[in-house]
């Protein structure tokens, strides 16, 4: 599972070349810090956004300075977020992320920290729900060209675990094609270019039962599109 903004928010971006020396692996210590919602959308916004004080970023959550100072502490602590020595003084502390994307793919870490993998999942989940209830809230002002790619599909398949792992690699590729968001592609992106967010879920739901006829029972095939 990876996330370039925060979460792991499961395989939202694939990594680039420089995924390696990028890219947060998490570890016991790193999963019980992440596992709180709001230090989600604090590592993601320093992703996005660069650099940023407690101050400026708590305005944008709706949080008091106080909270937002404690959390990118804790997370400075774990190591996904530094101070910004460059634009700090002694009135201002500036942060900025270590890294540009979240990697969680350790199922013995998992069974390991079964509390702490579930708490980091929640709070992926809330926080694509978060991002999707936005984009909704702003889809009737968004231009008519973005409105028409907006969509929100579900298919459901019937498939093998090898089907499924295979299903995730193809995914990963077709995204990986594409640009990355960040403070430095934003510069090299042509006209026109906007932040686009990709959620795919793989979902397994082991023994849902078919229909008599043997077709998938209710919550089938569901698609929907709003332009």
């Amino acid at each position: 599972m990876t996330d370039p903004h925060g979460t792991t928010d499961p395989q939202e971006m694939p990594p680039g070349p420089d995924a390696g020396a990028n890219a947060a692996v998490l570890d016991s210590k790193g999963l019980r810090a992440l596992a709180h919602p709001l230090r989600l959308e604090l590592v993601g916004l320093l992703r996005q956004h660069g650099p940023s004080t407690a101050t400026r970023l708590a305005e944008r959550l709706g949080v008091n300075s106080g909270s937002a100072s404690y959390h990118l502490r804790q997370l400075g602590a774990a190591g996904f977020v530094e101070e910004d020595a460059e634009r700090g003084n002694a009135r201002e502390r500036w942060w900025r992320s270590v890294h540009q994307s979240t990697w969680f793919n350790d199922p013995e870490l998992a069974e390991r920290e079964p509390e702490a993998a579930l708490a980091y999942l929640q709070s992926v989940a809330a926080r694509y729900t978060l991002r999707t209830q936005r984009a909704l809230g702003e889809l009737q002002t968004m231009p008519r060209a973005w409105r028409d790619t907006f969509d929100m599909s579900d298919w459901p398949l019937r498939l093998t675990p090898a089907e499924a792992a295979a299903l995730h690699d193809e995914l990963r590729d077709v995204v990986s094609r594409y640009r990355r968001d960040g403070p430095e592609g934003a510069a090299e992106a042509p006209e026109g270019a906007e932040r686009v967010s990709v959620i795919t879920q793989i979902l397994p739901e082991p023994g849902e039962p078919s229909a008599p006829d043997g077709r998938p029972g209710a919550g089938g095939a569901a698609e929907a599109q709003t332009s």
